[in-house]
């Protein structure tokens, strides 16, 4: 019985993490879109080839509620919240770091 209570709990929970999953994976997705469309419009000095790298940065070194931020203005559309937003990510130390890296990948590709 004790066995049979363990495992209908780990089913549960394996069932939990991937629901949880999937619902972070639609979230990052619409962060992305959101993330993407600040870059492009209101930071024209990333050229157009580095755009991804630089959203995936961001996204990256999001906290769970800035994606959550972000995927409501893919929603509701970018506003200069979503800018504040994107550039204080950027400004992080490992935004940076990954930025560089990604940058100058994507520009040398």
């Amino acid at each position: 019985m004790i066995r049979a209570t363990a495992l209908v709990a780990l089913l549960t929970l394996s069932a939990c993490d991937e629901a949880t999953q999937a619902v972070d994976d639609v979230a990052r997705r619409s962060a992305k879109a959101a993330v993407s469309e600040t870059i492009v419009t209101r930071f024209p000095a990333v050229p157009e080839q580095a755009v991804t790298p630089f959203t995936d940065c961001v996204i990256d070194n999001a906290s769970a509620r800035e994606i959550g931020e972000f995927a409501k203005d893919a929603v509701i559309g970018v506003s200069e919240t979503t800018v504040a937003l994107v550039r204080s990510v950027l400004e992080r130390p490992d935004t940076q770091q990954c930025v560089v890296r990604a940058g100058l990948s994507a520009l040398t590709a």
